[in-house]
């Protein structure tokens, strides 16, 4: 297929391989931000085939992931309501809160379903009035314009039964948080192509002279990574820590500006809790006070109450890039697909789901 095999082309990766291995001097860590990017890493064994002197970090781009726990735990005790309809993705609805997930709060009698969409779920409220139909939306840049519209059009049509409980974050406030911690160890962020679809360039072009730190917008098949790693290779041998966009058959410099001006009409930046991260300054997203009536948090006046991750589970220190998988002694055998502690085995995008998928093999057996 055009477009794609040419970015699967065996040929274009060996000879990536062979221009980093000739660039590369010093050890190196780099970030790959999207979780997307993560499983194509494992997918295609990208880690092993590198240089042994550059290292690929997991980071926070899995949005799943880094819902926190309250969210959650605020979810379920909306969908265990008589009157709520609690609609998501099918990755949340596995999610574990403090308690339990919302698949179990179904089993328990409470009315949850899983949509493709946010138009699925005003489908939803437009042909049951008297519900009253809550959208769990979390999500980067890359799904707030679709969650934007969902609540613009409820706001068009006067549909006051439907409303949206969100945890929409944001990627550049989190690289700022990583590269602020005394631990961190990256040299070199490849930035997710999907958000820098809608978003552009400028934001990470605006890190790049605040952190002085080479960033590179990267694709998400495997010539596309190769190559966003070469660039941001060459970046750091040279000590040049400069912004480059390796993924321009998708992404401009502007980015999408309709779905720009559809988030900046729903939503206003707002602090955010990040899981494994925490409160991040000006990280969110949250509904303006003009869309207050479809804001589930105010209408519902849920109250915020803060979750701690099971002490055996080390998500936190996979999603700030500090720890593998395989890492975790509970990885791939207390902690599964089909029985999940921590978000990152749950989640498509998910780093421990992308290892378990790929890498099974790696599984450390506990004597």
């Amino acid at each position: 297929m055009k477009y794609l095999d040419e970015y699967r082309d065996s040929r274009l990766a060996e000879n990536l391989l062979r221009e980093i291995e000739r660039a590369v001097t010093q050890h190196w860590v780099l970030m790959e931000i999207c979780g997307g990017q993560t499983h194509t890493i494992m997918r295609y064994g990208l880690d092993e085939l590198l240089p042994k002197k550059i290292e690929l970090v997991h980071g926070p781009g899995c949005p799943v992931c880094v819902t926190p726990a309250s969210v959650l735990d605020r979810a379920i005790e909306l969908a265990q309501r008589e009157e709520v309809t609690l609609v998501s993705y099918g990755d949340l609805l596995r999610v574990p809160g403090t308690k339990m997930d919302l698949l179990s709060a179904r089993a328990r009698g409470a009315d949850v379903r899983m949509v493709y969409s946010p138009l699925d779920a005003l489908r939803i409220a437009r042909t049951n009035p008297e519900r009253k139909v809550v959208f769990l939306a979390v999500g980067f840049e890359t799904t707030a314009p679709a969650n934007a519209m969902a609540v613009y059009q409820a706001h068009r049509e006067g549909l006051r039964n439907f409303f949206l409980l969100s945890s929409h974050v944001l990627v550049p406030p989190a690289i700022r948080a990583l590269t602020a911690s005394p631990e961190n160890r990256v040299q070199g962020f490849i930035a997710p192509g999907h958000v820098c679809t809608v978003v552009g360039c400028e934001d990470y072009e605006r890190l790049v002279e605040e952190l002085h730190m080479p960033i590179v917008v990267g694709g998400f098949e495997p010539v596309d990574l190769l190559q966003a790693i070469h660039t941001l290779v060459v970046k750091l041998e040279s000590g040049r820590p400069e912004f480059a966009n390796e993924y321009k058959r998708s992404v401009s410099r502007h980015g999408n500006p309709a779905a720009q001006r559809i988030v900046e009409e729903v939503f206003e930046v707002a602090d955010q809790s990040w899981r494994g991260l925490g409160e991040i300054p000006r990280s969110g997203l949250k509904l303006r006070a003009k869309y207050a009536p479809w804001d589930a948090d105010k209408v519902f006046e849920l109250d915020v109450v803060k979750a701690e991750a099971p002490s055996v589970c080390i998500s936190a220190e996979i999603l700030r890039g500090r720890k593998k998988p395989t890492d975790c002694t509970a990885f791939g055998i207390t902690c599964t697909p089909e029985s999940p502690i921590g978000a990152p085995m749950v989640a498509s995008e998910g780093a421990c789901a992308a290892y378990y998928q790929y890498r099974r093999h790696n599984l450390v057996s506990i004597q």
